[in-house]
């Protein structure tokens, strides 16, 4: 039980002093934002508030003075604390990483339990960003209130994209044949990609649908390359043959089906197979969650077998290394977390995960059969005795068949608000795989995470 314990007016007396401490987090920026309309971008984390050219982020200063609130409200006089008047001058600005505190001193009583307190925020070292003075109604009796009922919030940012992309853009722009970008979002996606120079686009398809979209969105194609073919699948032909001359590094898909794009790359005379089957790793960066998330296999494999299910987890683990992740933990995803002869998938996710044991599946920690609920909440693992450096912390879930993958992608990007990223892996290039209903960032997403799998691939030599 966690509990709020007040100090009554009786007991009050000059001289008691509390304080919070408490670190500036730009989702603390964005709550006040929503909270009290105050928009102004000098305290929105990625806006430039001033014109110079970078990000302000600076606390807001009544966001400040509400640290003062919490400090009367919780500790001194604590719960039935009402506020008369609050005077605050700021003497200074915390931004986005500091760490500040605020304290407030008793200074008097009055009558009809009216108490004046001194109230700042300082500095971690101590200098006064704040201060002023508060006058409070302080409760008449003791009293202890339990908290566990406020609810919580949480901050629809995507932070570890933002992460992704800043260590993507200082990259050299990858060549990238982008195949049919004959619609706004398509073209729009490649060229918000360049403008970020993490590609550098060859656009292939037809020369006149792709002008009407760049005239549709305002763009300029000067500077890039057109070759046009109308036929979708000679698009995608030539695309391929491009990775083959060295020209492309990388395939993107544009405004055509992916069953005409992939068709030529799996081709077994001029196509781009490997040792290893195709899979699609969707990259969610989920609101609330620590760490990424992938989801795999949710575009290509429809039923896939145990044989196809190592390469999907191997494709996985290459793309989560490509990405940072030196030893990612891989939740083999079924109905129930113990093995039963009649859910197929369990004994699927039992095999792989001997299969990783034995070294036959390499780089990652692998777990299964687990369950959602205990592939990534820990409390859950623990409440049905699953003890794993995989249950709980899950980075990698392979879900049992396509249509597992699809809804579960589409549900953390629908419903919980995810954004997503997705690449196809397995191919002798990184395979940027959009969906129409992709919004700008999820396009810029997938091109950075493509753009990571080709530099972790140049550096494997």
């Amino acid at each position: 039980m966690t509990l709020h314990t007040n100090i009554p007016w009786t007991d009050l007396e000059i001289g008691m002093e509390a304080e919070t401490t408490h670190t500036c987090r730009a989702e603390d920026f964005y709550v006040f934002a929503n909270s009290s309309g105050n928009l102004n971008p000098m305290h929105l984390p990625k806006e430039d508030g001033d014109g110079d050219g970078k990000p302000e982020a600076v606390a807001p200063s009544m966001w400040m003075g509400a640290l003062i609130s919490g400090v009367l409200g919780n500790f001194l006089p604590g719960p039935g604390t009402l506020y008369k008047s609050q005077m605050l001058t700021f003497l200074g600005r915390a931004h986005a990483g500091d760490e500040i505190t605020a304290k407030v001193r008793l200074l008097s009583k009055g009558e009809g339990n009216l108490a004046t307190f001194e109230t700042w925020v300082e500095q971690a070292d101590g200098t006064r960003i704040a201060e002023g003075e508060a006058v409070v109604l302080a409760p008449e009796r003791k009293v202890a209130i339990d908290i566990r009922d406020v609810p919580g919030l949480t901050v629809q940012t995507h932070a570890h994209f933002d992460r992704i992309l800043a260590r993507a853009e200082p990259l050299e722009p990858m060549p990238t044949a982008v195949v049919a970008p004959e619609d706004d979002a398509s073209l729009g996606g490649a060229l918000l990609a360049y403008r970020h120079t993490l590609l550098h686009p060859i656009l292939v398809g037809c020369a006149k649908k792709i002008a009407a979209a760049a005239e549709e969105i305002g763009a300029d194609l000067s500077g890039l390359e057109i070759v046009d073919i109308p036929d979708h699948s000679a698009a995608s032909a030539q695309a391929v043959k491009m990775v083959h001359e060295g020209r492309a590094k990388a395939l993107m898909k544009g405004n055509l089906h992916t069953d005409d794009l992939l068709r030529q790359v799996l081709k077994k005379v001029g196509g781009l197979r490997t040792n290893r089957r195709l899979s699609h790793v969707f990259v969610m960066d989920v609101p609330g969650l620590d760490h990424l998330l992938m989801v795999t296999d949710a575009a290509i494999n429809i039923a896939p077998d145990l044989e196809e299910k190592v390469d999907i987890v191997q494709n996985a683990i290459y793309l989560a290394h490509a990405l940072g992740i030196e030893m990612p933990k891989v939740g083999i995803l079924s109905a129930v977390e113990t093995v039963n002869p009649r859910i197929p998938s369990t004994i699927d996710a039992a095999v792989l995960s001997k299969m990783a044991d034995r070294g036959q599946i390499k780089g990652g920690l692998v777990d299964g059969p687990l369950a959602m609920d205990n592939a990534i909440d820990l409390e859950a693992a623990r409440t049905k005795g699953i003890s794993s450096a995989v249950a709980g912390h899950a980075e990698i879930l392979v879900v049992p068949n396509l249509e597992a993958g699809n809804m579960l992608a589409k549900e953390l990007t629908f419903i919980a608000h995810a954004q997503a990223g997705g690449i196809v892996l397995g191919a002798s290039c990184p395979i940027i795989l959009t969906s129409r209903a992709d919004d700008e960032q999820a396009r810029l997403a997938s091109c950075a995470v493509a753009v990571m799998m080709r530099e972790w691939g140049r550096s494997r030599g």
